[in-house]
């Protein structure tokens, strides 16, 4: 059987109820012996009302596929249309008195109509504050009184094994609850975001969960759930969600920037794997091997060093490349961190303030979405013709497309380019599909992107 990672979007088109004759069935006791028996119940009755069903309306924009060679042979590029859609998700109320409700980006992107609606059975009409599709977070902002927010927990002190309760609005049925425990912390390099640092729980999750809650037993948020693994999108005991201090340092860049400044260590490296270790000579078998440090960035400020291998991050032990590079990003720009690396059989531990993205990275995220995660260089400044792609996230959109680093991006739309303001008013201009051509070395190769 096939498995494959789903994302919650809760487009629900139809759904059954198969009714069961009615059964008698024993009354649980309440207690035994005189002694309670231990319930859920007085902590959901806290917690449920800050848990909120999301209803998204609008209408897509489809574009036709085509031959990117239709557009070297002036073919005219194809009409887009908009197509209606409507979906169910979830949501928590983080900040009462603000309204403020965080969710899953995926949950709301490209809806014109978002509205909110509590245990209680009213309903609002919520406004985006900000959103990040990288890392799948979404802030709303509703108008109303006598509003319950659910307490943030502190997610870096969940353990393996602590027990979780899931709230949310699964195929519709709101404030349905599952519990389970948390299976696993730190999960990365699962292709589901951009940047992935999630809490792996077995508590039920389904279609319609997005943006819901992941409580522990003091019904505190420990995460947002986002995603599940499962062979058709159903539960199957694997489900994931955004701790609530990773949810939390993305919503405060929001609510101050209007978006997420990330935070830019400077470094290009791999996860430290076995292998990889017994080849260096290292002691240490888990961590960040830096393979390069960008000059003047801040990994060279504090002394990182290519070779040196990154084991924890503020006091919390690395296990892959994957997760520093998400915890990084998080943070934000500005922020101070203590970093222990391991050089030539010691290890030290270096005090280094974050830098924010490059002004080229940030521009490249702004010419198309596309072509987040790479950064672009424009060809006058290099001596090139055209524009060099300098480097490129693993996993991330560029990644998808296509684009490798040392490409040359020359041409849009037939039309040849030299700097990424060039690229950037072109691709504004285009309605339609978007053919890159790029030279590879000594080939030349064509990229659509949507």
């Amino acid at each position: 059987m096939k498995l494959k990672l789903s994302l919650l979007t809760a487009a629900l088109l139809s759904s059954s109820l198969f009714l069961l004759p009615e059964t008698s069935h024993a009354r649980l006791p309440v207690a035994v012996d005189g002694q309670q028996l231990p319930t859920l119940a007085p902590m959901l009755e806290k917690v449920t009302p800050g848990v909120v069903s999301i209803q998204v309306s609008g209408a897509k924009e489809v574009r036709r596929r085509v031959d990117p060679f239709d557009f070297f042979f002036g073919n005219p590029a194809p009409r887009s249309q908009k197509r209606p859609f409507s979906g169910l998700g979830s949501g928590v109320i983080i900040d009462a008195d603000e309204g403020y409700v965080v969710t899953n980006n995926h949950v709301i992107d490209e809806a014109d109509n978002i509205v909110v609606t509590l245990k209680d059975g009213r309903e609002f009409k919520a406004e985006l504050v900000g959103a990040d599709k990288e890392s799948d977070i979404a802030l709303l902002q509703i108008e109303g009184e006598d509003l319950t927010a659910v307490k943030l927990a502190d997610s870096d002190q969940l353990r393996v094994g602590d027990f979780s309760v899931a709230i949310g609005n699964p195929f519709g049925l709101s404030h349905t609850v599952t519990s389970g425990i948390v299976s696993a912390l730190g999960r990365s390099g699962l292709n589901i975001e951009g940047y992935e640092d999630f809490i792996q729980t077995d508590a039920a999750i389904n279609q319609g969960n997005s943006g819901g809650a992941l409580v522990n037993l003091r019904g505190e948020l420990i995460g947002i759930n986002t995603a599940i693994l499962g062979a058709s999108g159903g539960n199957v005991g694997i489900g994931f969600a955004i701790p609530s201090n990773m949810m939390k340092n993305l919503v405060d860049q929001i609510v101050e920037y209007g978006q997420v400044r990330r935070g830019s260590l400077g470094i290009r490296g791999r996860t430290l794997d076995a292998g990889l270790a017994k080849a260096q000579g290292f002691d240490v078998k888990q961590g960040a091997f830096v393979q390069e440090v960008v000059k003047d960035s801040a990994a060279d400020e504090a002394g990182i060093k290519a070779n040196d291998v990154i084991i924890a991050l503020n006091g919390d032990k690395i296990e892959s490349f994957e997760e520093l590079r998400g915890k990084i990003a998080t943070l934000g720009e500005g922020k101070k961190v203590k970093i222990e690396i391991y050089r030539d059989g010691d290890t030290r531990t270096l005090n280094v303030e974050l830098k924010g993205q490059s002004e080229q990275r940030a521009e490249a995220d702004r010419i198309h979405p596309s072509l987040q995660g790479a950064a672009l260089e424009s060809g006058e400044r290099n001596g090139n013709q055209g524009i060099v792609v300098v480097s490129v996230e693993e996993r991330s959109p560029a990644a998808r497309v296509g684009l490798q680093e040392g490409d040359v991006i020359m041409q849009v739309n037939r039309q040849r380019v030299a700097s990424v303001r060039d690229m950037k008013r072109l691709i504004d201009d285009i309605q339609g599909n978007i053919v890159l051509g790029i030279k590879r070395g000594r080939d030349s190769v064509f990229y659509l992107i949507q």
